[in-house]
């Protein structure tokens, strides 16, 4: 299955799902460890973001002027990503974002496959998790994070360390939840989905 991935990235202009937006998307699709295709585009958006969306992106609404509109950019990236094994850092973010754009858009969901490296991080490392500090763990040089495209990067150089050590065959459609937050309610039928926790010791500590 991991022969045939699209690993993806979206920036929004917050964290609801059904009231914010996508305002930067990028993925790239790969087949047998080599990329074939990729996508990367600003979103038009209506409305002004909020200043700490610029200030964590560097996105501001003037990029967004003119840039492409929301429907088309999905319907590219659902041909980008056929029927491949989807791939995302907090999966649990981008899906639900994927998931209500599609119901809006196109009156469907997303049925492919997943695999959340955020998930395996949390389950075989110990904290911190995010995908810069993840990067850092396994010596991946990530420039400019929480841009799509290079997140992207990141996402799928994290994606070919963890399978070298064999940490991700075994958790494909797995979507871990913090307890905090509760169980997606947004999950897809196909989704184990299971509670798990920000480890700050080795699972062999004494």
């Amino acid at each position: 299955m991991l022969n045939d991935i699209t690993v993806f990235d979206f920036e929004t202009s917050g964290l609801d799902p059904v009231n914010n937006r996508i305002i930067e998307m990028a993925a790239i699709r790969a087949i047998d460890g080599k990329i074939v295709s990729g996508f990367h585009t600003l979103i038009e958006f209506e409305g002004t973001l909020d200043p700490k969306i610029t200030e964590l992106t560097g996105i501001n609404d003037f990029m967004l002027r003119g840039a492409m509109n929301e429907a088309l950019a999905f319907k590219i990236l659902r041909n980008l990503m056929g029927d491949s094994l989807l791939v995302a850092h907090n999966a649990a973010f981008d899906l639900q974002f994927l998931h209500h754009g599609l119901q809006r858009l196109a009156g469907k969901t997303f049925t492919n496959s997943f695999l959340d490296t955020l998930t395996i991080s949390r389950e075989r490392h110990t904290y911190p998790h995010k995908l810069t500090d993840m990067c850092d763990r396994y010596g991946i040089v990530l420039e400019g994070a929480h841009r799509a495209l290079n997140d992207v990067e990141g996402c799928w150089q994290l994606l070919k360390a963890m399978h070298s050590e064999k940490l991700v065959d075994d958790w494909v459609n797995r979507l871990g939840y913090l307890s905090k937050f509760g169980p997606p309610a947004w999950a897809p039928k196909h989704a184990k989905v299971f509670g798990t926790a920000n480890r700050y010791e080795p699972r062999n500590a004494g």
